[in-house]
């Protein structure tokens, strides 16, 4: 967006680098507002006045916490974030998590500490042009898709059900709140 340079806007700087005549239009001057969110106030007002003379500020003034509903479908999701069942579900994932990323770390660190520190056995032939490096390079595929395929055995078999249960409950608990129920 280009500045004005403290022109008011409409006069000068028109396509062809003449001075545009608003009345050629049939429309008086109007000022252009941006309703949208998203609109970078920075960018667009920079230095421009906001037509009661005084200077846009810079960014616009923080919103007030909205209506109740807003701060009571937050409750219910504390709510839900402090029960049981969420937290059980949390457990059951951490206690899949966490020890698969140990080992498969493990494995490919101690993939590349081989690789570099002991290039004589890494080059040590398996079958015919296959060498050892080959073979735990593959390895490290085959792995990544095991460790994924049981992670989402783990999470059909020990986290979905649950985790949808409390998906529903939490979707009819806020559904509560926006409707006023609660």
């Amino acid at each position: 967006m280009q500045s004005s340079y403290g022109r008011p806007h409409g006069v000068g700087g028109g396509p062809d680098g003449t001075a545009e005549n608003n009345e050629d239009h049939g429309s008086a001057h109007r000022e252009v507002r941006y309703e949208d969110p998203w609109y970078d106030a920075l960018a667009s007002g920079w230095g421009e006045l906001d037509g009661t003379g005084a200077p846009t500020p810079a960014v616009p003034a923080a919103r007030e916490p909205g209506e109740g509903a807003a701060v009571r479908a937050r409750d219910v999701y504390l709510e839900v974030q402090r029960s049981a069942a969420f937290q059980e579900v949390r457990s059951r994932y951490r206690r899949f998590v966490m020890p698969g990323v140990a080992v498969f770390f493990a494995w490919y660190v101690g993939y590349v500490i081989t690789a570099t520190t002991a290039p004589g056995f890494m080059a040590r032939p398996v079958a015919g042009a296959v060498n050892v490096a080959m073979v735990a390079g593959l390895g490290q595929f085959l792995t990544t898709f095991l460790l994924t395929w049981a992670y989402s055995r783990h999470a059909r078999l020990r986290r979905d059900r649950a985790a949808l249960e409390l998906r529903w409950d939490t979707q009819e608990l806020t559904r509560g709140v926006q409707g006023g129920d609660l």
